[in-house]
């Protein structure tokens, strides 16, 4: 039989549901065309009337257009597209990104998110999995944020971890940083930054994405929630929006047959004999939808020493990825793909006494693909309900140098089914099933439920 079994059979299915629902969504409001068509005209017979008038009829004109171009894209898009609570500047999520939109001193924001995981008491080969239930208060996140006088402003994230700073809990500043906006396509970041890959290291509020966790290739190949210290450009015009930094490069020493994730210095007394330069382009011209890419390169050696030559460990690290989503009439559609490739990994393995199938991966790759679609979309109401569908494969030892073995377990695919319930925007409760294979035949299935918020 096929390892995916009943999944692998049923994914296809579910899938085809998602999208011919989202069909017949898109078929119930062909009767605002009319509509639409009569609010376009409007704007532009006002557009018109802008030319030769005074500046107090202009502002009121341009009033006239704002309101009708946001009934534009609600009739559009659904209200899901363009609430607050959706809102993001500068590649931040919306609670990030408050600082942004208040006037000048203190703004604060946050998000936080209760976790509770049931795992499965066997795992896919039938031996026991000795896994341990756990309800875990798994973040409580606080942006403090100041807008001085000028272009300048501050932005940081604190951020607690599974409530304590005993046992597995911490306080860290997630990013801190000084912008200088020096105009709307251009801007100076400075300090502890987000780096800008993927779509959660800089998106990563509870009710901004479907799942109550996070995919594993964001957090094994693109090693969420990164940040390191640096500086940079960021800006945008014409429907696109780039960042590019320099920061301190990764530490291989942390590297793992897991991933990259223990490679992350997190800005604290950071190693910075290597460097490395990141850059990301995203298109955002057409309303709801987001495509775009990023690529971080540089040494990860930060000095260290080759135990077979004595030379120093360049552990020359790149890794790129490519992104699509895409939010309107109820639909959430989502895609990444990741590949990372490291050099000198025999020198790292033997610096770090790695044997067998223990290897850090020379090569790392991983995808995943997800939908969702709002049952309540046309429903007079202000929740909303979306079962949702991912499927993700990733495979930390891709490729390992001669010498050594990948690990079986580490080959590994992900299912997950669930819904997420929005009574409101800002606070979210997400419950879903893992169905979690891997080539050693050791994935242990889970259940989670979620309850995320952010203001």
């Amino acid at each position: 039989m096929n390892r995916f079994g009943i999944c692998g059979r049923a994914l296809p299915s579910l899938l085809l549901a998602v999208l011919l629902t989202a069909t017949a969504a898109v078929a119930q409001e062909r009767d605002m065309e009319e509509r639409l068509r009569e609010l376009e005209r409007q704007v532009e017979l006002i557009r018109q009337q802008l030319e030769g008038q005074d500046s107090a009829a202009i502002a009121r004109l341009r009033m006239q257009i704002e309101a009708i171009t946001r009934e534009i894209e609600e009739l559009k898009l659904g209200q899901e597209v363009v609430v607050p609570a959706d809102s993001g500047l500068y590649g931040l999520g919306p609670a990030a990104s408050r600082v942004y939109r208040a006037g000048q001193g203190v703004s604060i924001g946050g998000y936080g998110e209760l976790l509770y995981e049931n795992f499965a008491s066997e795992r896919e080969d039938g031996s026991t999995s000795g896994a341990t239930d756990q309800l875990d208060a798994l973040r409580a996140v606080f942006y403090v944020g100041y807008k001085f006088g000028g272009d300048f402003l501050f932005n940081s994230e604190i951020e607690l971890e599974h409530a304590s700073t005993g046992g597995d809990g911490s306080v860290s500043v997630e990013f801190a940083y000084i912008d200088w906006l020096f105009s709307e396509p251009l801007g100076a970041r400075a300090g502890l930054l987000l780096v800008p890959m993927g779509l959660l290291n800089e998106l990563h509020e509870p009710p901004i994405f479907l799942g109550s966790e996070r995919p594993l290739t964001e957090r094994a190949i693109i090693p969420s929630t990164w940040r390191e210290n640096g500086v940079g450009l960021f800006g945008g015009a014409e429907g696109f929006s780039y960042r590019a930094y320099l920061v301190n490069g990764l530490d291989a020493t942390g590297f793992s047959a897991a991933g990259l994730r223990g490679g992350r210095q997190k800005g604290s007394k950071a190693l910075a004999e290597d460097f490395a330069a990141v850059a990301r382009v995203d298109f955002e011209g057409i309303l709801g939808l987001l495509v775009g890419s990023s690529v971080y390169l540089g040494n990860s050696g930060q000095g260290a020493v080759s135990p077979i030559d004595g030379s120093t460990i360049d552990a020359r690290t790149v890794i790129w990825e490519g992104h699509a989503q895409y939010r309107a009439r109820g639909i959430w559609l989502r895609g990444l793909a990741a590949l990372a490739d490291v050099s000198d990994v025999e020198e790292i393995n033997q610096a770090q006494g790695f044997t067998g199938n223990a290897s850090v991966g020379e090569r790392l790759i991983g995808w995943y693909l997800e939908g969702g679609y709002d049952l309540l979309r046309s429903v007079r109401t202000g929740q909303r309900l979306l079962p949702y569908v991912r499927y993700e494969q990733v495979n930390t030892q891709d490729r390992v140098p001669t010498g050594f073995s990948a690990n079986p377990a580490n080959d590994q695919q992900i299912v997950t089914l669930g819904a997420a319930w929005f009574p409101i925007p800002n606070i979210v409760v997400k419950a879903d099933y893992q169905i979690r294979k891997n080539e050693a035949d050791t994935g242990v299935d889970q259940f989670n439920v979620n309850l995320g918020y952010m203001f």
